[in-house]
């Protein structure tokens, strides 16, 4: 049977998917290039191209995350009122509906971030970025502004918040109106 050769792009499409797949059924510490090749049914050489090293490869599959998150938190925004019920209840659902949608591998993903500086980094520069976002939709309706400190509080609830409903601690609405309520009450303090 001939392998069907695919664009760079495509590729790399590819490989990150199957990257998730062996994550949701192996975990992440089985993620290694190696096995990403036999997975994916590619040459060693094919993978390496693609990512120089594990770290790499996890990096870039935070990465793939990240992307989605922002695009579903505009998707939120786009659809919902200009409030700030409406602003709070776009980011908890976009929140909490893109930790559903990826599972529970994300947390696999996420703890082997922590172990390098270097994918700390790329997690630290994404929360920050995505929090100055939030604080860029959430400003126009906190008359002091929206801190820093009370930015850490709300995301540390979103991530307990999303790690409970992917878990089935919670109900997914719980676990959306909860972080909801939070938001508004943190931004109507400010």
């Amino acid at each position: 049977m001939a392998r069907t050769r695919l664009s760079r792009s495509d590729r790399y499409d590819q490989l990150v998917e199957v990257s998730w797949a062996l994550v949701r059924a192996e975990g992440a510490d089985a993620l290694t290039l190696g096995r990403l090749a036999e997975h994916a049914g590619v040459a060693k050489p094919v993978v390496y191209s693609h990512f120089g090293s594990r770290a790499e490869l996890l990096a870039a599959l935070f990465t793939e995350f990240d992307d989605r998150s922002t695009a579903m938190l505009e998707e939120s925004l786009a659809a919902a009122p200009e409030s700030l019920d409406g602003r709070a209840k776009a980011i908890a659902n976009s929140y909490v509906g893109c930790a559903l949608a990826q599972g529970r591998e994300l947390t696999g993903v996420l703890a082997a971030l922590e172990g390098s500086p270097e994918l700390e980094q790329v997690k630290r520069a994404s929360e920050r970025a995505y929090s100055d976002r939030c604080r860029t939709i959430l400003e126009p309706f906190a008359a002091g502004g929206v801190s820093t400190p009370s930015l850490t509080a709300v995301f540390g609830a979103a991530d307990a918040l999303s790690h409970a409903a992917v878990s089935g601690v919670l109900a997914p609405e719980d676990a959306t109106g909860e972080l909801a309520k939070l938001i508004v009450a943190v931004v109507g303090d400010a």
